[in-house]
């Protein structure tokens, strides 16, 4: 039970997607700083001196709640920049090094020739036997 655990773990999808975890997850602190401090300031500037976004008061009875339309917006800028680097920085980059692997390999290995499946060798072999004896 526990070799199948520590195959499981040590094998390389999973240490490169806990990697993946870190990495991402430092780097939503940066992201999270840059739209907090320069984005929704400028979302904010559309929407009036309010700093909490652009949105709008929905006043029902004694209670009003505001819809913060620069929140969504702020998160799908997040998500887009997060995606962006993620894919630029760390997908990329391992796909170029796995097409090149994988061009490396396939010079490696000799090219087989491709074998007439056996039953044309049969064939061809009665064939010729036929054609010898004239049968």
């Amino acid at each position: 039970m526990l070799k199948g655990f520590k195959d499981f773990i040590l094998r390389g999808n999973v240490i490169e997607l806990a990697v993946a975890v870190v990495i991402g997850t430092a780097f939503t602190a940066i992201v999270t700083a840059f739209t907090d401090h320069l984005i929704n300031p400028l979302i904010a500037s559309v929407g009036g001196a309010d700093v909490s976004g652009l949105g709008f008061h929905i006043i029902s009875g004694n209670d009003a709640t505001f819809l913060d339309f620069g929140a969504v917006i702020t998160a799908a800028i997040n998500f887009i920049i997060v995606a962006a680097v993620v894919y630029f920085i760390l997908i990329m980059p391992m796909n170029k090094v796995n097409e090149a692997l994988a061009a490396r390999k396939a010079v490696d290995e000799p090219e087989e020739e491709e074998k007439a499946p056996i039953e044309v060798e049969l064939l061809s072999e009665i064939r010729d036997l036929l054609k010898q004896n004239k049968i």
